[in-house]
């Protein structure tokens, strides 16, 4: 069954796991890839991590190659123009994962910190390194209590909206929250940051249904309330998804 999980999602909590021991590398790699053909890393030497030749390699060769030069941890980015929630720069990193919507930002002993950025063409993903930097992050607590109070005033911007009419489905999924279906998470995962990685996925979902074109039949006005409306839960979901899926903050075991 493929994961609902975004790329980067799945290879910061497989990952951190595969780097505390929890799990073996073939579970990390058929977690990772999933329903694709075959994921690889480029860009690593052009950093200076490893050989001279900046030649693509495979996804286990690649993160071999990170562990190696000390990995702290593996934490994803889901940023989008204007809100680069879960990155900290420079700008080429930040431009390439606002490209794709997402990025997985490698922190080092050392201090140093690379950014994978999934480039996908067709069924293949390319992890394309950029160097990173240290990121402020929101806490597990406050972007749990962010969802939740966005969740309750979307769902009252967009009753007042008539949601039901327009979008009978986006109303539905706004009722439907107790009844998501469970993640697959690998050992070492707070069961809080599994829940809520769920319930921002879930909040994704109804943005996207909210804002799906109408072919037209909506004016301008009222397209705009309704972005009103609903961007401010994309934007919580998103946070909450970044503090999820970034050991840097999850909390104690």
């Amino acid at each position: 069954m493929t994961s609902p999980l975004p790329a980067s999602a799945r290879l910061a909590w497989w990952g951190t796991a595969w780097l505390a021991g929890h799990v073996v590398t073939d579970l990390l790699l058929d977690e990772v890839v999933g329903d694709d053909v075959t994921h690889a890393v480029a860009g690593l030497a052009g950093l200076g991590l490893g050989g001279s030749e900046d030649v693509s390699e495979t996804l286990l060769g690649g993160l071999a190659r990170l562990r190696a030069e000390g990995v702290a941890s593996f934490g994803a980015a889901f940023p989008v123009e204007g809100d680069p929630v879960g990155l900290g720069g420079p700008p080429d990193l930040n431009h390439a994962a606002i490209e794709a919507g997402e990025a997985v930002v490698v922190l080092l002993h050392d201090g140093s910190a690379v950014g994978l950025v999934p480039e996908r063409v067709g069924p293949t993903t390319t992890w394309v390194a950029h160097r990173g930097a240290r990121r402020q992050l929101p806490d597990v607590g406050e972007a749990d209590r962010g969802l939740r109070s966005a969740l309750l005033q979307s769902a009252d911007a967009l009753a007042a909206l008539d949601v039901a009419r327009w979008r009978p489905e986006v109303a539905d999924r706004l009722t439907d929250l107790r009844h998501r279906d469970p993640l697959a998470a690998p050992p070492g995962v707070p069961e809080r940051c599994v829940s809520l990685a769920a319930r921002a996925l879930h909040a994704l979902e109804v943005v996207d249904l909210a804002l799906e074109d109408d072919g037209g039949a909506l004016s301008l006005h009222e397209i705009t309330r309704r972005e009103q409306a609903i961007l401010p839960l994309g934007s919580a979901a998103r946070r909450a998804l970044v503090a999820a899926c970034s050991p840097e903050v999850w909390p104690p075991a």
